[in-house]
């Protein structure tokens, strides 16, 4: 993912979510599928899998409103594992239900069941604890090191947010609220065991991830991970770290993020996420942006900077209106940031997320940094004008994708292109057939001198909406799609390593 202009350094990949894996009980997890997910991207000639982030997710089930920038999402541990370690036994996992669905996640009955299972999990560990010896040792290093400075406040924070019924931190008790230093120690005592509790599940998801991760990296895959702009109003982050956001003295937000009105949407986006108090970030020398970086390498091999548009000008929206209508533009910190994380943490791979609407300082700004941005295929043909997302207009310092996890699958979207739009679409790709389409799409991207091709699984796989991962400022029937266990198959795995050959793309 560098600026070079060699053919080796021609690669491809495939985004997939860990959610979306065939795993046992409801949801993908680090499970055997994803091992047999790693050694079929190796057999199909890939480089790269990319994911969504992997933060705890809340209200909505996205991964890009978590509970902290920080921590696991625990629903990706994985069961079998844990069977397999004698802290749970089959009959314990048989107690609930995950839903019945191969293809869709059942939220509400995964929410309802999994941190029962994992609380089994965890009573066991501390009751044969003299049998755990070696593992109790790790976990008390684990809950001690640096790296974790994060882990309880987290761990706090999911015990009172328990306690309070689920409601947001805004609405607590005022002295928990403001993280007053004699409720805080009050509470640390009272919810000891429930804390712990929280800290064993991040130990679980560390080790599980970590060995999934190397197994990947052994393979010869890399991990792409995602890193959203802004963390959640109700997140740990916000509730104690008051002092990097914009909020007033009782540590309500001042204004919110989100889009301004545009084609797609009449009043814009209203995203609610807090601002950051960019002034004071500088003062420290982004002291807390460099620690929340550096984790993100410490957990992946290369990051995709969600929304990097925001980090030379972002959108304010006074907390309360209903819409995005009424916004102003302000100045974010620009290069400075980029600079700073240069300095600390040497050259990373970066992918700038720099879709949507650009101005001359965003453009100037990615230039700056020379991280790669991304080209989707499914925003180039639009009949009526020349598009920067044709392959013909591309440089090789980019990411090209079909779409993203915010696109419909691209089975769908040439199904429902207007008539003069798909007209364009064949001729461009030169196919006489639509069901041709989605693999010459495929290939545009693969023929394309973009360094790096990533393509969602579902392409290749040539399904219909139903599989669509996300529908923005949708609510609902989001997240939830998963692959059938026997969809990777060795044919497909042989055309995607065909594309990898032809086009000078395998590792």
């Amino acid at each position: 993912m560098a600026n070079t202009a060699n053919k080796s350094s021609r690669k491809c990949g495939v985004l997939l979510p860990i959610f979306s894996l065939s795993s046992e009980y409801g949801i993908g997890t680090f499970s055997k599928e994803a091992y047999d997910f790693v050694d079929f991207l190796e057999e199909a000639g890939q480089s790269y899998w990319q994911l969504l982030p992997l933060g705890p997710t809340s209200y909505g089930d996205s991964p890009y409103q978590s509970f902290s920038t920080f921590a696991g999402n625990p629903y990706f541990i994985d069961i079998n594992t844990l069977i397999d370690e004698g802290l749970l036994t089959k009959k314990d996992a048989g107690r609930y239900n995950f839903g019945g669905s191969e293809e869709y996640i059942d939220y509400e009955k995964i929410y309802d069941s999994r941190f029962k299972l994992l609380k089994t999990a965890y009573d066991n560990f501390v009751k044969n604890s003299k049998s755990y010896a070696d593992r109790a040792k790790k976990f008390e290093t684990y809950k001690k090191s640096r790296d974790n400075f994060w882990l309880a406040d987290y761990a706090l924070f999911m015990a009172l947010k328990n306690d309070n019924g689920g409601r947001s931190w805004n609405t607590w008790e005022e002295g928990v609220r403001l993280r007053k230093p004699a409720a805080i120690k009050a509470a640390k005592e009272k919810y000891k065991e429930e804390i712990d509790f929280y800290c064993f599940l991040q130990f679980l998801f560390s080790e599980q991830w970590g060995k999934l991760k190397a197994y990947a990296n052994k393979k010869g895959i890399d991990i792409i991970g995602d890193i959203p702009i802004y963390v959640a109003f109700d997140s740990s982050d916000t509730w104690a770290n008051p002092e990097l956001f914009h909020l007033d003295e009782n540590n309500e937000p001042i204004d919110v993020a989100g889009c301004p009105p545009d084609a797609f949407s009449a009043t814009g986006q209203l995203w609610g996420n807090p601002l950051y108090k960019w002034d004071y970030h500088e003062k420290t020398g982004y002291k807390w942006w460099l620690k929340r970086i550096a984790h993100c390498y410490k957990i992946y091999d290369v990051v995709r900077i969600d929304h990097f548009r925001g980090f030379d000008e972002y959108y304010a929206i006074p907390y309360g209106h209903p819409t995005a209508e009424h916004g102003k533009w302000k100045k974010g910190p620009g290069y400075k940031l980029f600079d700073a994380m240069k300095k600390e943490l040497g050259e990373k791979r970066v992918i700038a997320e720099d879709l949507g609407f650009l101005t001359e300082s965003v453009i100037k700004l990615v230039k700056k940094t020379g991280y790669p941005g991304m080209k989707i295929l499914q925003f180039a043909f639009d009949s009526r004008e020349e598009s920067d997302y044709l392959p013909h207009n591309y440089i090789k310092n980019c990411i090209v994708y079909t779409g993203t996890h915010d696109n419909d699958t691209t089975r769908n979207w040439f199904d429902t292109l207007p008539r003069a739009d798909k007209k364009f679409c064949k001729e461009y790709l030169g196919i006489k057939k639509s069901s041709d389409a989605v693999w010459a799409v495929i290939r545009s991207a693969f023929a394309s001198v973009s360094d790096t091709v990533i393509i969602p699984m579902q392409d290749y796989l040539e399904l219909p909406g139903y599989a669509r991962i996300n529908t923005p400022s949708t609510l609902g029937g989001n997240w939830v799609w998963r692959l059938k266990k026997d969809a990777l198959t060795p044919e497909i795995a042989g055309k995607m390593k065909d594309f990898a050959r032809i086009y000078r793309r395998l590792p």
